[in-house]
């Protein structure tokens, strides 16, 4: 099958039912079935609230998801990769915190992943009102096909009258009142209190050095974009600037941002407020080059450090110059050391500077990394973690000691530092002089940040929505030792070689851009490297034959896919192009009489 072939006429394949062991969320406690929603165009979107690129989905979605409300339900099918996202509660709490306004499944047993042959987040897959699947997609930037698609089967199935009107089956939860909620990060002010990202709520907080009293909010508390009147979305890191300012990573805006202390004015910094694609300027005047999801911010080495967790980098904003570019990663997701522009990161999300060393908390891989200084330019190292599916919660030598996603890192003044380990709700540390992890602190809720203040440390409890002060302790908090493997099994795969298959046919109405050159590009590695005998690195076609070296009984596959394609009408000089992109993280387990092709869906059906 040629990959990147034109979209044949869609098959009719009979969509499975909806399966959750943790039951429905925003439906007043209802239970659905894909039988009761016959007549409705479906829109299922596999994700899990640890993937920064099922949070973009979320934001893409949510036009569609207004525009066409009365013939088209999309259902959230929460589906885990950490233990934590398992717990019922959590999810509970993901769906109020990113704004979720559609029902959602709770699927902590991935029962219908497996059903619907799901390969990775986010996955989307479009189920038409007569209860057949009509189109898969994986990754991000699917918005303008999906419309597409919606408008044309919302014509198709009114003319043959089994399209159904009507409400939404959402039903919002009751809002819960207090100060905060869902804080992010926090910083405490020189003039004393705490300046508090009030994430839920697209706002900043300014509370008194109680950790309680709320002195101001800056912003609307409306989810936008804006100087004056301020607005924010979905607000998280913040870090003190030379000149007295607090700059803030606006998350959901795409946007550095900055707040004046002294005035209460809030200025832009960096950013457009589009999110970066491949292909895009990746430095530049700040105000002119795009963003993707900042989650956290460091002074270090003269420089305004960027967590770019969208797109799996850090980068760097230089205020003097007023520019803006990536300082470390390539885009491709996982854990690989070395100069800072061959590093992988995946989601960094926390970071703190020492004297010596910018620390990063890189929650995919459940690792704590950090940057130094490496002759004229800079280099990446890791000093616990392992990959993208080993976590849990390990104390020990850093060879073997775990975490579990966590979100932030502090610097502490003996030369360790204090990782908020957030989905083990503990607070742990690392010590560089002895290379061992202790744990310092447990029962907190989602602790996503931390900060000095005297010989305490406040935490952020993200999920409890408070500041909480402990007292640094002289000995560390024993634990039981637990270790994870990621819930989803491994992939079943023959010895020897292995056809990867990426399947894209471009969207109705549009063909793939050759302008240029080639439209599309594959680049594939491998954890452990040896995995590969052959195949790896970067190519222009979507399927590669790839073969497993011997020896090597499992391990990760990472298949990086890339695809253009611009709407296909004569009569327009400047046709609308749209990028298509997903990062897969494989399992496979090499067996005897495993299969021989793996097939990974960016847009489209596998019908090979």
């Amino acid at each position: 099958m040629n990959a990147a072939s034109p979209a044949p006429r869609r098959p009719r394949v009979r969509a499975p039912e909806l399966v959750g062991a943790g039951g429905w969320l925003n439906t007043g406690g209802e239970e659905l079935s894909l039988a009761a929603l016959r007549g409705r165009i479906v829109i299922l979107d596999f994700w899990t609230f640890c993937c920064v690129n099922c949070l973009h989905v979320l934001d893409e979605l949510r036009e569609l998801e207004e525009k066409h409300r009365d013939t088209t339900v999309i259902v959230g099918v929460h589906s885990p990769k950490f233990v934590h996202e398992a717990e019922h509660q959590a999810v509970v709490d993901a769906v109020e915190r990113y704004e979720v306004h559609h029902p959602v499944l709770d699927d902590p047993e991935l029962v219908t992943w497996k059903q619907y042959a799901v390969r990775a987040w986010p996955t989307l897959v479009v189920v038409d009102p007569e209860g057949y699947v009509v189109a898969q997609h994986a990754g991000e930037g699917h918005a303008h096909a999906l419309e597409a698609l919606v408008s044309e089967l919302e014509a198709e199935h009114e003319a043959k009258g089994t399209l159904r009107r009507g409400d939404t089956p959402y039903v919002a939860p009751e809002p819960v009142a207090g100060e905060l909620r869902f804080p992010g990060k926090a910083l405490a002010l020189p003039g004393g209190g705490y300046l508090v990202s009030d994430t839920t709520r697209h706002q900043l907080v300014e509370l008194a050095a109680d950790g309680e009293t709320v002195v101001r909010r800056i912003g609307t508390g409306e989810r936008g974009f804006g100087d004056s009147p301020a607005r924010f979305s979905e607000p998280q890191g913040l870090a003190l600037l030379p000149d007295g300012r607090v700059a803030v990573a606006d998350t959901v805006n795409h946007a550095l941002r900055v707040y004046d202390p002294e005035t209460h004015e809030v200025g832009t910094l960096a950013g457009t407020g589009r999110q970066w694609w491949q292909g895009a300027a990746t430095e530049g005047p700040a105000r002119e080059v795009a963003l993707s999801s900042p989650w956290d911010l460091a002074w270090f080495a003269d420089r305004l450090w960027v967590a770019m967790a969208g797109v799996h980098q850090l980068w760097a904003y230089d205020p003097a110059a007023g520019t803006v570019g990536v300082a470390a990663g390539t885009t491709n997701e996982g854990l690989v050391d070395g100069p800072a522009a061959e590093a992988w990161f995946a989601q960094p999300s926390g970071l703190a500077a020492a004297e010596d060393r910018l620390w990063v908390a890189d929650s995919e891989t459940s690792a704590l990394r950090y940057v130094e200084r490496d002759g004229d330019g800079f280099a990446v190292r890791t000093a616990v973690g392992t990959g993208l599916f080993d976590f849990g919660h390990r104390d020990g030598d850093a060879a073997q000691a775990l975490f579990q996603h966590p979100l932030g890192v502090t610097a502490l003044p003996d030369g360790s530092v204090a990782v908020s380990d957030t989905y083990n709700h503990a607070l742990r540390r690392y010590d560089p002089a002895t290379g061992q992890v202790t744990t310092l602190a447990t029962d907190l809720r989602e602790p996503s940040d931390a900060v000095l203040d005297g010989d305490d440390i406040v935490v952020v409890e993200s999920a409890r929505h408070r500041l909480t002060r402990l007292r640094l302790p002289e000995e560390a908090v024993r634990v039981e030792s637990v270790a994870h493997r990621a819930r989803r099994e491994a992939t079943e795969v023959a010895p020897g070689e292995l056809l990867l298959d990426v399947v894209f046919h471009a969207p109705a109405g549009q063909k793939l851009d050759t302008r240029y050159g080639p439209s599309t590009r594959l680049l594939v590695s491998a954890t452990p490297p040896e995995l590969l005998a052959e195949g790896a690195g970067a190519g222009s076609d979507l399927a590669r034959r790839v073969v497993l070296a011997d020896g090597v009984g499992e391990g990760v596959l990472h298949v990086s896919a890339m695809a253009a394609s611009c709407d296909d009408d004569p009569a327009n000089e400047y046709p609308a192009c749209h990028v298509h992109q997903q990062d897969w993280g494989v399992p496979v387990r090499i067996v005897p009489g495993g299969a021989d092709r793996l097939p990974l869906v960016l847009a489209g059906l596998d019908t090979a």
